[in-house]
């Protein structure tokens, strides 16, 4: 959930450096977040699809 975590971070700091007037820098968190936010998303739900069709990840070796 790294990627997740690093969205959030950049959001917040979107929103504070909007609210301090600082436009320019608040535009390109925000856009990072959106980006970042997007590649988490599609490998969860890859991950999601491959649950539902029963695809193991990790096997136990015995």
């Amino acid at each position: 959930m790294e990627l997740l975590t690093f969205a959030i971070i950049a959001m917040v700091i979107s929103l504070v450096a909007g609210g301090m007037g600082f436009t320019g820098l608040a535009a390109g968190a925000a856009s990072a977040a959106k980006l970042l936010f997007g590649i988490f998303l599609v490998i969860a739900l890859f991950l999601f699809a491959l649950v539902l069709l029963g695809v193991g990840v990790v096997r136990a070796v015995a």
